[in-house]
């Protein structure tokens, strides 16, 4: 086997280098790609060419590796490494026997920490990566997990490259295509921070070209690409992102009752039953309920009144009412009344 230090990272730079149509690459020049990536993400490492040879000959073996049709053509006078079938990814291939093991030990390691809410999200992926790539060799995982996901979501593929990129403070241009727009439109992005909402990743900065601070971007098939400008130094972070949330629900602070978003005091009155309900899983994380007579099943929180917030209290139907603030009632209102006219006015 080859090196393993970084050895899945260099894995997934090779696969992208070998599926290049595009000026194709020679062997020196792989060694270049793979030792630049490599020093963004473990500054002063890189590999040997023992190492890179290895790589590629595991690739190429179907016994123990990932059987890539992986050949030498000749390229503009030079030899350069492509994939005989254009579509083929190691993404496709199933674990190699050793990465089965790494998962099956991680997650062994993590029952040392049973309990510790630190670990609990990745003890969550560690599993469900189990039931999606067959890591166990032991359990049918597909007849014990039927877990939510979005199947039409594309936005992961931005994910761990936005994540390197704000950690290597990288500057960005961006290419994005809204959904009114008749074509993508460019701007110069700082990033800062992530955050997913309803199964979707968004990412947060400055947008350098429309001088907007906490600017936000979702990760999805509208985000055509982005690059990074390495001449450009990005503008320090002013943001205390945990209040900044904590004033929302969701990812959009637009108010849709105010120019100006204003945080305000939401109440609302539940029915029993969904009062429970509400308590497990609650629209705001800063929640509250009353306790004087008369304030039965009602609880309070402080946001913006924004469409994700109204998507929410929407999703519990007749079973909440909005008391307070009067301009959110109102939005209430006229959505139960537009409700109203669809159904009075079928035939």
């Amino acid at each position: 086997m080859s090196n393993s230090k970084h050895a899945h990272y260099r894995y997934n730079i090779l696969d992208k280098c070998f599926r290049r149509r595009e000026r194709p690459l020679g062997f020196q020049e792989l060694m270049d790609v793979v030792n630049s990536e490599i020093a963004e993400v473990y500054p002063g490492e890189g590999i040997s060419i023992r190492t890179l040879r290895d790589d590629i000959r595991l690739f190429r073996d179907s016994e123990n590796g990932f059987g890539a049709p992986l050949h030498v053509e000749r390229y503009e006078g030079k030899e350069v490494y492509v994939y005989a079938d254009p579509n083929f990814s190691i993404a496709q291939k199933d674990l190699l026997s050793y990465e089965k093991y790494l998962i099956e030990a991680a997650q062994q390691l993590l029952e040392r920490y049973d309990g510790h809410p630190k670990f609990d999200k990745l003890a969550e992926a560690l599993v469900l990566f189990q039931e999606e790539a067959g890591a166990s060799t032991i359990v049918d995982y597909s007849k014990i997990l039927f877990y939510d996901k979005n199947e039409a979501y594309e936005g992961l593929r931005h994910l761990k490259p936005m994540f390197l990129a704000i950690k290597n403070k990288n500057v960005l241009k961006i290419n994005f295509q809204g959904f009114g727009d008749a074509k993508p439109q460019e701007y110069i992005f700082h990033p800062y921070v992530l955050k997913q909402y309803n199964q979707r990743w968004f990412v947060f900065g400055y947008n350098e070209t429309a001088k907007i601070n906490q600017w936000s971007i979702p990760l999805d098939d509208r985000l055509k690409d982005f690059e990074i400008l390495k001449e450009k130094e990005i503008k320090n972070d002013q943001t205390d992102w945990t209040p900044f949330f904590n004033e929302m629900v969701g990812v959009r602070k637009q108010s849709v009752t105010q120019i100006k978003p204003l945080v305000e005091k939401v109440v609302l009155r539940f029915s029993p039953q969904r009062l429970q309900y509400f308590k497990t899983k609650p629209i705001h994380p800063y929640w509250d309920e009353f306790t004087e007579e008369g304030k039965e099943n009602q609880v309070f929180f402080e946001t913006v009144i924004n469409l994700e917030l109204i998507q929410q209290i929407l999703s519990y139907g007749k079973d909440v009412e909005v008391l307070e603030p009067e301009g959110l009632k109102n939005e209430m209102k006229e959505h139960a009344e537009r409700m109203i006219d669809y159904y009075q006015n079928e035939k």
